[in-house]
């Protein structure tokens, strides 16, 4: 005479697709939990310009959806990062670097790190970094979306052009 199975063949079977079923269904999931990206904050992270423009900070920057950061007045997109953002830097002096004005925001350009420019507002205090690997995305499109939140912080000033700063044709000059 046979005896019938004990049933713990199938068990086993039922705990074994149960544990692979949480698996598959846990491994995506952790997946797409990324880590936080480090950050040191600039010296003047705590101003309250700083917080206004990350509270405006947006969601998606040049189709990168943003990351949290560890450190404050701070913004990151991409995994990994390929723009990064950071409030309460020093404002840059007079400067020969290139300066361009987006949605009435100036940002001078650091080229020096090709592909990785280096775009810092001009005529604002506090004054915002953004860092963008351009190998990744264009740097304009960034600057362009980030504009609107840095407006927040008001302009004390902006670029200049040479041609702006020179007499024009016909005007008299202290000569002697």
């Amino acid at each position: 005479m046979s005896t019938p199975p004990s049933g713990r063949p199938r068990r086993r079977r039922a705990r074994l697709l149960a544990a692979a079923l949480v698996a598959a269904t846990a491994v995506p999931l952790l997946a797409a939990c990324s880590q936080p990206v480090p950050f040191d904050p600039a010296p003047d992270a705590a101003d309250a310009d700083c917080a206004s423009v990350v509270v405006r900070l947006p969601d998606q920057v040049a189709g990168l959806d943003a990351r949290e950061t560890t450190a404050q007045g701070t913004g990151a997109w991409g995994s990994p990062a390929a723009v990064l953002l950071r409030c309460g830097v020093e404002p840059p002096g007079p400067t020969t670097l290139r300066c361009v004005s987006v949605d009435d925001v100036d940002w001078i350009i650091d080229e020096s790190d090709a592909p990785t420019y280096r775009f810092v507002t001009y005529g604002r205090t506090p004054a915002v970094e953004v860092v963008v690997d351009n190998d990744a995305v264009a740097g304009s499109t960034a600057i362009a979306d980030l504009s609107g939140a840095v407006a927040a912080i008001p302009a004390d000033g902006g670029c200049t052009d040479l041609e702006e700063l020179a007499p024009a044709t016909g005007e008299a000059t202290d000569a002697g």
